[in-house]
């Protein structure tokens, strides 16, 4: 097949069949794009011609660029050009997957970094004032403390909150968030974010829908537009600063957060899982290191022969 065709065919599997969501897919596109024009610089204009050699040529080409990709960029590129070659081989498009026996890059296993439980809750005072202390004039403010009251008992992800229907939070202390595939699934919700967001809706936010169009999503902007990915990202930045928190603190590092403050507190890494949405259980296991390093460091500092 054609690999312009071939390209398109596959982003719209990926879109309507699968399911992805637009920032995913807009990233295989990334990938796949500049992917397509290397091969065309050597002649190539065909699916069925592109070789394990050329695929490993190209990864490598990659790697070895100035400056250099992280390695997690460097698996993702590797991951959509083998998505799209076994595609086209599952449809009957190819007969052969030449990514077949290309091993992916050594990737260098990195703890994800989760504050402290006083910092986050420095981090949550910063955001906005306790329901019982808000004025009328807090809307905002409201709405900010209800956000990463929401991120940090929940573990959702940024996008999965911004995402967020009033319905979604209407049924008592559980919350129903809409992860990657559009799956869905039913995390608890805490008392403290339960309140803060109780009062975010009957205090904030109908006067921030009145200033915007009509809309089901539970978080707005000042304006009454649905909130967005970046807007959310600027809030938690703004709170990490009056926090004086001197740790990069970002929407993931509540996501992280949650998981390590559950694991110490002793939940089941497989609890876990199912809260993060994770398809794997090794995906979670990554934060049981987080963990074992924070066993280690009390042991040391407390057994009188740690050292």
């Amino acid at each position: 097949m054609q690999l312009d065709r071939a390209l398109d065919t596959y982003l719209r599997h990926v879109t309507i069949e699968r399911g992805l969501s637009a920032h995913t897919v807009a990233a295989y596109r990334r990938d796949l794009g500049p992917y397509r024009q290397w091969l065309a610089g050597r002649g190539i204009d065909d699916s069925t011609q592109v070789t394990a050699a050329l695929v490993t040529e190209f990864i490598a080409e990659r790697a070895a660029s100035d400056p250099p990709p992280a390695a997690t960029s460097l698996a993702r590129l590797q991951s959509s050009v083998r998505g799209m070659h076994r595609f086209l081989v599952v449809e009957g498009i190819d007969p052969l997957d030449p990514t077949t026996h290309v091993r992916p890059p050594k990737m260098p296993r990195r703890l994800p970094k989760a504050l402290t439980i006083a910092q986050v809750e420095a981090l949550l005072a910063a955001a906005g004032p306790e329901p019982a202390a808000a004025t009328p004039g807090d809307l905002v403010a409201l709405r900010d403390r209800a956000l990463l009251e929401l991120l940090y008992a929940t573990g959702a992800r940024v996008s999965e909150a911004v995402g967020l229907d009033v319905d979604d939070v209407t049924d008592g202390d559980i919350l129903r968030v809409r992860g990657k595939g559009s799956k869905e699934r039913i995390v608890p919700i805490g008392s403290y974010a339960r309140a803060a967001v109780d009062a975010y809706l009957t205090r904030a936010r109908p006067e921030l829908a009145r200033r915007g169009k009509a809309s089901p999503r539970l978080f707005l902007g000042a304006r009454g537009a649905p909130l967005s990915r970046q807007s959310a990202w600027l809030v938690i930045q703004a709170a990490a600063e009056r926090a004086n928190l001197k740790a990069h603190v970002s929407p993931h590092t509540l996501r992280h957060s949650f998981a390590t403050h559950l694991l110490q507190g002793g939940a089941d890494v497989r609890v876990v899982q199912e809260l993060l949405g994770h398809a794997s259980v090794a995906t979670t296991q990554i934060y049981t290191h987080v963990s074992v390093d924070a066993l280690r460091d009390v042991y040391a500092t407390s057994h009188p022969r740690a050292r």
